[in-house]
């Protein structure tokens, strides 16, 4: 990096690169995450370091939390065990998204690891939100033999099935998994025949 000759960054660095890109990235703009530049733990002093993580567990937040509010509304119409799976398991690549930007190559490993293990935290309660909005659904009279098919479905398509795997590389431009969408996403096109 370089500065101007009065000493001051003239663009922002790596640290605005980052923090213009997490604003975009929480507001689920078409952004590339392999274009962000490096971060080393001595390119910064603490509080800078303290800021961009206040940005990214914001960003991480804001996604985590979008992407909670989707998941509830697609299952909402699943009205049979396939579709409310089917739901569960795409809904993981929204996940996958989400745990790719916190453990994102380009940050300090120290903070890509906090962060990671934060996301990471949030998966099982999440997992556990649902179990316990089924016993909610019972204790107020729900059918026990349905609900109780659609708890066996919540743990065969289980949330926390992301843990199991290292979290991805951040997306680039390569093609989607056509079968996983990130919920909290912008909707994709669908054609309805007759």
């Amino acid at each position: 990096m370089s500065t101007g000759a009065n000493g001051l960054w003239g663009d922002g660095g790596a640290y605005q690169a980052w923090v213009a890109f997490l604003r975009r990235w929480a507001d689920f703009e078409d952004v590339d995450p392999a274009a962000l530049p490096a971060i080393t733990e001595e390119q910064y002093d603490g509080a800078t370091v303290q800021r961009l993580t206040v940005h990214l567990g914001g960003a991480l937040d804001r996604r985590l939390k979008a992407w909670a509010r989707q998941l509830t509304l697609a299952m909402g119409p699943a009205n049979d065990e396939f579709s409310y799976g089917r739901e569960l398991a795409q809904a993981r690549t929204g996940l996958q998204s989400i745990r790719a930007m916190a453990g994102h190559p380009g940050l300090p490993q120290k903070l890509r690891t906090a962060m990671t293990e934060l996301v990471d935290r949030q998966i099982p309660e999440l997992q556990d939100q649902l179990e316990r909005f089924l016993d909610d659904a019972i204790r107020r009279g729900g059918d026990a033999r349905l609900l109780e098919e659609r708890r066996r479905t919540l743990r065969d398509n289980a949330l926390t099935g992301v843990l199991a795997q290292s979290p991805p590389p951040p997306a680039t431009g390569a093609a989607p998994d056509p079968w996983g969408y990130d919920p909290a996403a912008a909707p994709r096109r669908r054609v309805i025949t007759d």
